[in-house]
């Protein structure tokens, strides 16, 4: 259904001092182009990939070096394109260029602990980390890994490690033993950073037994530390090679920091996909790559600027804790958050967002969803005066989730949604302070990115069709290789099997008349019952607007030589699947989508799994049901809740 008007639109004083129009302002001097609309801009990004990053590099001020004439070599070639080949830079040396007594991060760990770092506190910790670290051997290429909490404690040994030059990984503390083993253990870190315990649902949960266990289970770990949270002297006389970080920093005097200058594809961080179906692959990605991407979506795509309050709720665990630090590098104060973000109850974030003047909250799409059906209402409840962007990513957002922002949260705000993943380290489509924001869509294609929608021969769709979201050309961001796969046959695999040389991302989605897009699901998840291609979150988005329902989580399962659709939903504690319910939900979905649409089943259940990134998990749902092993419980928040869709006598008829 065409959509007529916009729920927001930038002010022409908004636009007229974004940084996406200062960009565009001074690549247009630069090349002598004219770019009348986004869209023009987009497409020369496309176009002229050189001109624009180059453009990027420039309007950053990217500290390097050396940056060299060439901008990439083999830019055809996915895999095998190469970035700024000549460049030499350090990720840490950008991300610390600020060294006064601005606010560099503010964190707040669930009503239990606060604390306030300034620039040059964080300069002068990450040096004598970075000490700690070169005393102890630690050299480029080596790893460093960490089992910590979002603190600033966590931000200073990345940075730390990454001005030496070695590769960061972590994972946030809630993980399970194996979990961290499957990740770290294929990796091999030199240092691992730990912490005595962390704090959730106002609850201190103990770190040090796991921690010695992780320990023991790493050879090759050489040194560990451990942050005191919980407590203020952690015993730590069970951890093979352990110092708290108190001990290890003592006698270490801050100095200026020796910012190793190494290649612009030289590796940063190591990230894992999420391993519901097997052991998590180990994508690494490069220090120039992630610093170009994170830079271009922060100053263009969410128009942060020196100054900014920037928030993302995010762990230790997901990549959004990668983009967060990152912020560092605009002269961003970051706004960190540990902890449940309802404890004590909903309104903790925006209780935050109040105190701290937030200019930019970021968060899941399922906490803005939960919010609503908590009946929150900070329009009323908060001062949000600062706030002007709000990010939402992780699943879909729903068009009931944009009304539920700009009526009850803030109505002058650019809700962007954004998507893209681990695998790029940043967002293949997202938010743009030039653009209005149209219910149930996201804003925009992200600069410098060729996304497409292809149809299941590799054909390309135009707006109003569903098919795969993929990417034609390179960018800075890929993954420099997947760790453990010196042919890059999985990486080969990953992304490239279903069309050589073209990026396929395993989102079902579709192009708007806006220049949008709209995600339908994962396209792995994508239902066929009688060979008609449904995207979950159609399915979703109708039952989780039913007030009974709290959420969902829907699959298709083989029966009688076809698949059927099968609907489990979590109802409200006062809920209960009647005959009345069923009817209910049934004609919620055949009315506002199809016949098709309606489940064959409906299962009633007291929790759906989700990764700890708080993605539901279809493909180890359907696992189940269908009788075969899920093989990485460990990747999810909460394995328990598998048991109840296994041997379901409804799924039997």
């Amino acid at each position: 259904m065409p959509l007529t008007n916009a729920l927001w639109s930038p002010s022409p004083d908004r636009t007229e001092n974004s940084g996406l129009t200062a960009f565009s302002n001074a690549a247009e001097r630069r090349w002598n182009r004219r770019f009348r609309d986004y869209a023009a801009l987009h497409q020369w990004s496309i176009d002229h990939v050189e001109e624009f990053w180059q453009s990027m590099w420039s309007f950053a001020e990217v500290i390097a070096s050396h940056q060299g004439k060439r901008v990439v070599h083999d830019r055809h070639k996915m895999p095998g394109a190469h970035w700024f080949p000549d460049a030499r830079l350090n990720f840490a040396e950008n991300l610390l260029r600020q060294s006064d007594d601005g606010v560099a991060m503010v964190f707040r760990g669930e009503g239990k602990v606060a604390s306030t770092v300034t620039y040059a506190a964080l300069h002068e910790e990450v040096s004598r980390w970075g000490q700690v670290f070169r005393d102890a051997g630690l050299t480029p290429g080596d790893r460093v890994a960490a089992y910590m909490p979002n603190l600033p404690e966590t931000i200073m040994a990345m940075l730390a490690a990454s001005s030496i030059g070695a590769l960061w990984s972590s994972c946030s503390p809630d993980f399970g033993v194996q979990g961290v083993i499957d990740r770290f253990g294929q990796i091999e870190p030199k240092i691992l950073i730990g912490v005595d315990g962390y704090y959730y649902n106002g609850k201190a949960h103990d770190s040090l037994s796991k921690l010695a266990e992780i320990t023991a289970r790493l050879p090759s770990v050489q040194l560990v530390i451990v942050v005191p949270y919980v407590g203020s002297e952690p015993s730590i006389g069970g951890i093979s090679h352990a110092k708290t970080s108190t001990e290890a920093l003592a006698g270490y005097i801050p100095g200026p920091i020796e910012f190793a200058q190494l290649p612009f594809n030289h590796p940063l961080y190591i990230l894992y996909s999420s391993g519901t179906t097997g052991m998590p692959k180990c994508i690494v990605h490069g220090a120039g790559g992630t610093l170009l991407q994170h830079l271009k979506e922060h100053r263009l795509h969410c128009d942060v600027k020196a100054g900014a309050r920037l928030f993302y709720f995010t762990t230790c665990g997901w990549m959004m804790w990668n983009w967060l630090a990152s912020g560092l590098a605009s002269r961003a104060t970051l706004l960190l958050y540990d902890g449940s973000p309802f404890y004590p109850d909903g309104n903790v974030l925006f209780d935050f967002a109040e105190q701290e003047r937030m200019t930019v909250f970021g968060t899941s799409a399922k906490f803005i969803d939960a919010a609503r059906k908590a009946g929150l209402e900070p329009a009323r409840t908060h001062d949000l005066t600062p706030l002007r962007t709000i990010l939402s990513t992780g699943s879909p957002l729903s068009p009931e989730s944009f009304d539920y922002v700009y009526n009850r949260i803030k109505s002058d705000v650019c809700l962007s949604s954004i998507s893209g993943g681990t695998d790029i380290i940043s967002c293949f489509v997202g938010g743009n302070p030039n653009l209005p924001v149209w219910r149930g869509e996201i804003q925009c294609k992200a600069l410098g990115m060729q996304v497409e929608v292809l149809d299941e021969s590799g054909l390309v769709l135009g707006p109003g069709h569903k098919g795969e979201l993929a990417c034609a050309n390179s960018f800075p961001s890929m993954p420099l290789y997947f760790w453990n796969d010196p042919d890059d046959t999985k990486y080969a695999a990953a992304y490239f099997a279903k069309v050589p040389g073209v990026w396929c991302h395993g989102d079902y989605v579709e192009l708007t008349e806006h220049g949008g897009m709209i995600i339908h699901g994962r396209s792995d998840a994508v239902l066929n019952p009688g060979g008609v291609r449904i995207g979950t979150a159609e399915i979703y988005r109708q039952v989780e607007a039913i007030e009974e329902v709290v959420e969902a989580l829907v699959i298709g399962q083989r029966w009688d030589g076809d698949t059927r659709i099968v609907l489990f939903v979590r109802l409200r504690d006062d809920a209960n699947l009647d005959a009345a319910l069923i009817d209910k939900i049934k004609i919620q979905i055949r009315t506002h989508t199809t016949p098709r649409h309606v489940p064959a089943k409906i299962v009633q259940v007291n929790d759906i799994p989700r990764t700890k990134s708080g993605k539901i998990v279809e493909l180890a749902v359907r696992k189940v049901v269908h009788g075969e092993a899920v093989t990485n419980t460990e990747a999810l928040a909460n394995p328990e809740a598998l048991e109840q869709f296994m041997d379901r006598p409804e799924l039997g008829e």
